[in-house]
């Protein structure tokens, strides 16, 4: 049986005439190489040194002590009622972030400038709207993990400081994408609504607001389930729910609380997760 003429050809094609890109991308490839490995060499990574005899002994030993899971009425008890307040602090960091989200959103749109209606803006809206911008760019700077330390020994440990940390962290970042939706949108309406005589108020409510719904929606859904994530973290420094807990058994060594309260938070993310997809699904 002979050899089809163009599959012998193919099979003896240079490198070159089979990726003419070729060069290009091995040359990009070696200067990242060459960027990342003082960054690695900086931040002391070092991932072989799980597989020394003695880590991987201590490894071992920390993982037996998570089987098998505590399942005693009692402790399921509180990570219940924990779990529900790791879901409360979410929803009320969001809501607090919302309320700071919204003004600082308005404010900072440009397309809902009466002043620049007529050309450029005028000075004192847009010092105003660089304040604005100015105050989501430091408060989305600072992690909610820091903001939680700061309000932990402010107002004492519990859920207050979790709630508030995620507000003021989360409001930066859902104001500067608010503000970035709006802006994307098309402004025609708005300034139709402007020119004739409209409010900033009615302009986005009637403008603004129809065409940017959907988005504004999936993205405070999906930060709510960032959120639920985020309060489980905020826990270990003393924000109160689910990390809190998990802090106090870890401290005890209690490795099988940790896995219940482990395989507890897979469930309640995955539940989430399930969640805001299907709110979204609702919004297409």
């Amino acid at each position: 049986m002979g050899t089809d003429p163009g599959t012998l050809a193919a099979s003896v094609r240079s490198p070159d005439e089979r990726d003419p890109a070729w060069p290009g991308r091995v040359t990009w490839l070696l200067a990242s190489l060459v960027v990342l490995w003082p960054l690695l060499v900086l931040t002391e990574f070092r991932p072989w040194a799980m597989l020394d005899a003695r880590s991987l002994h201590a490894t071992a030993r920390f993982l037996a002590g998570f089987a098998p899971p505590a399942l005693d009425a009692d402790f399921l008890r509180t990570v219940a009622q924990q779990t529900w307040r790791t879901v409360a602090i979410a929803t009320a960091g969001v809501s607090l972030a919302l309320l700071l989200a919204a003004p600082l959103a308005l404010i900072s749109t440009a397309a809902l400038s009466i002043s620049s209606l007529s050309g450029r803006m005028a000075t004192l809206p847009f010092v105003v709207r660089q304040a604005a911008r100015g105050l989501m760019v430091a408060l989305r700077t600072v992690p909610e993990l820091v903001w939680a330390l700061v309000f932990v020994r402010v107002v004492g440990l519990g859920p207050t400081s979790g709630v508030l940390a995620i507000g003021l962290t989360y409001g930066g970042m859902l104001g500067k994408v608010f503000a970035e939706i709006m802006e994307s949108s098309d402004a025609h309406p708005t300034r139709t609504l402007l020119t004739n005589g409209g409010g900033r108020l009615q302009a986005f409510f009637y403008g603004l607001l129809p065409q940017a719904a959907p988005e504004l929606t999936s993205y405070t859904i999906y930060r709510w389930e960032c959120a639920i994530r985020s309060s489980v973290v905020l826990g270990f420094v003393g924000a109160g729910g689910l990390g809190q807990q998990m802090a106090s058994s870890l401290s005890m060594l209690a490795g099988n609380e940790v896995a219940t309260m482990l395989l507890v938070f897979i469930g309640l993310v995955s539940l989430a997760d399930g969640a805001s997809a299907w709110l979204r699904g609702l919004l297409r």
